[in-house]
């Protein structure tokens, strides 16, 4: 099955850490609703708790998604399931917990037909390297192993990750980077619009966007597109995804304007 058939006439939508403009971010409610919403895509960010377990939480704290205080890295599972992550989007969230990586991958397979962007928050730095290694690892077995290996982007901000993807697998899993050049960090060998699948592009210069088609890879849009006028001009860009944060709103003008299938 051919599940990017995303193009700059059928322009993707992808939840940023679910629909996060209306629930908590990177909750199952967030995913949940974003997955009944309709949406093409859904992005969230993977961690590590200090007993080993791999999470679902874009900071490198608990402190502003949760009641609770203190790094994800320090915390084990169990403490971070005591916390509320869904009071501080609003009361009628309250007791929302921070999923675990199995527990979102066994919602994937319940809608075959979506596709993911598996953001990997552990990088390979100090004392971290190996760990950041080990994870990345985990992640990628497990979209092996659970059939998500083709409808699956990973994504990381270090362009040193993204290498030891490719050194490792070859073009076995598409790589989502980013552009400029300056997001994936210094430490890199190789050019990353060489081999990966796409580019989130932080720019609103459709030069930008032509650079990274003629790498021949494809121009996806950030999180900053949300109204009318930014949409038109992802559309006039050639972005042939939008990550958003509120993708009912986005999803509803693609279709209108013609963009969405």
């Amino acid at each position: 099955m051919n599940y990017w058939r995303q193009s700059k006439n059928n322009i993707y939508v992808a939840a940023h850490r679910g629909w996060s403009e209306k629930y908590p971010e990177n909750t199952m409610l967030a995913f949940r609703a974003a997955a009944e919403l309709g949406v093409d895509q859904i992005e969230l960010d993977v961690r590590c708790t200090s007993d080993g377990e791999l999470v679902i939480i874009h900071d490198a704290t608990v402190d502003r998604t949760t009641n609770g205080h203190g790094a994800v890295a320090d915390m084990t599972l169990s403490e971070l399931r005591a916390l509320d992550a869904g009071s501080w989007k609003g009361e009628e969230f309250a007791g929302a917990k921070i999923p675990t990586f199995d527990e979102f991958i066994a919602f994937a397979r319940e809608y075959p037909e979506m596709t993911f962007d598996f953001e990997l928050k552990e990088y390979p730095e100090g004392e971290r390297e190996a760990l950041a290694y080990e994870v990345c690892d985990r992640v990628l077995k497990a979209l092996d192993e659970n059939g998500l290996t083709e409808r699956s982007v990973v994504n990381t901000f270090s362009g040193k990750l993204h290498e030891y993807i490719y050194k490792k697998h070859g073009m076995k899993y598409r790589l989502h980077v980013y552009y400029p050049i300056r997001h994936l960090g210094t430490d890199m060998t190789l050019f990353p619009y060489s081999y990966s699948y796409c580019a989130c592009v932080f720019s609103d210069q459709k030069g930008d966007f032509e650079y990274i088609d003629r790498c021949g890879i494809q121009p996806w849009a950030g999180a900053s597109v949300r109204d009318d006028a930014t949409v038109d001009l992802a559309i006039r860009n050639g972005a042939e995804l939008i990550t958003c944060n509120n993708p009912d709103i986005v999803l509803a003008l693609l279709k209108q304007k013609g963009y969405h299938e």
